[in-house]
Order: C-alpha cells, then sequence, then structure tokens
C-alpha cells in the first residue's frame, strides 16, 4: 500500500489544508509516491466543510488552485482508519499532537508536530478570523517547515 501522510490541525479548513496541498505539489515534483490527507480534531470539525476562502486566495498566490469541491475537510474522530494507515501524522500544535496521542484509534504512525518534525519547536500559529496577512504567514511557515524536513519525510515514507 501506498504510504500516507496525515495532517492534523482544528476544522481542516486551513492549515492542514494548506499542508496536505504543498506536500502533494513537492512530492509530485520530486516524483515520489505518496497519499497525504489532512484532518480536523476539534470537536467543531465536520466532514465536508469548505476549505476557507482565505486559504484558498494564499493558495492561488503558489498557484495552487484549490475549488470548493477539490477537497474537503474530514473530522478525524469520525474516521479513525486514518490513523491506522498513516506511516506519520504531523499536526500544526503541540496540543493537537497530544490530543491526536490520546485517541484510542492511534496506529504506530509516529506523531509531531509540522515544526518539531522539521527541527523547529514553533508551532503554526491559526490564522481564522485573522485576514489573508495571517494566513500568508502560515502558508509560509508550513511550506518552510515542509522544504526543510522533506528528506526526513522521504525517508519515513520509505520504511
Amino acid at each position: 500500500m501506498t504510504p500516507l501522510v496525515l495532517f492534523v490541525c482544528h476544522a481542516n479548513t486551513a492549515r492542514s489544508v494548506m499542508a496536505h496541498v504543498i506536500l502533494e505539489r513537492m512530492l509530485e515534483a520530486c516524483g515520489a509516491r505518496a497519499r497525504v490527507r489532512s484532518a480536523g480534531i476539534a470537536n467543531y470539525a465536520r466532514d465536508g466543510m469548505l476549505p476557507s476562502l482565505d486559504a484558498r486566495i494564499v493558495l492561488r498566490e503558489e498557484g495552487i488552485q484549490l475549488g470548493e469541491d477539490t477537497l474537503t475537510s474530514t473530522d478525524l474522530r469520525r474516521h479513525p482508519e486514518l490513523l491506522q494507515e498513516a506511516a506519520v501524522i504531523l499536526t500544526m500544535t503541540a496540543e493537537q499532537r497530544e490530543i491526536v496521542r490520546g485517541l484510542p484509534d492511534t496506529g504506530r504512525a509516529p506523531i509531531y508536530t509540522l515544526g518539531e518534525f522539521a527541527g523547529d519547536e514553533d508551532d503554526i500559529a491559526d490564522p481564522a478570523m485573522q485576514g489573508e496577512d495571517a494566513f500568508r504567514a502560515a502558508r509560509d511557515a508550513i511550506r518552510r517547515c515542509l522544504e526543510k524536513s522533506l528528506p526526513r519525510l522521504l525517508e519515513v515514507l520509505q520504511r
């Protein structure tokens, strides 16, 4: 089975969606085979929510067109199979990492914050309701972490 990278944030409408599509693009560019999914862990996470308009705007600036029907949110608590299938789970914050670690269905996949996996202890701050500049900052932090950690990620995916 093709290995799975799972990104987790609160609602799965901004940060984890941005990480999801940015990593897909990076994997495609280097010819790596992996599945990428994202999900929300908060009590208000719901299946089928649309990606944030601000997230779609700042992704478009990077040449990533994310339509309303391209990707919708996933409630991780309703889809524990993602935890079982994951080769690695990357959260946006330490709080989210601890919530995922506490779930009963967590498989054997290592769980890190994206910053931690990249060798940086910083969380990726939630840009919700803070405007496009906050979304740009989150997008840029996510991209930097993914670029920095891509060799490590490719190694994990080959196991």
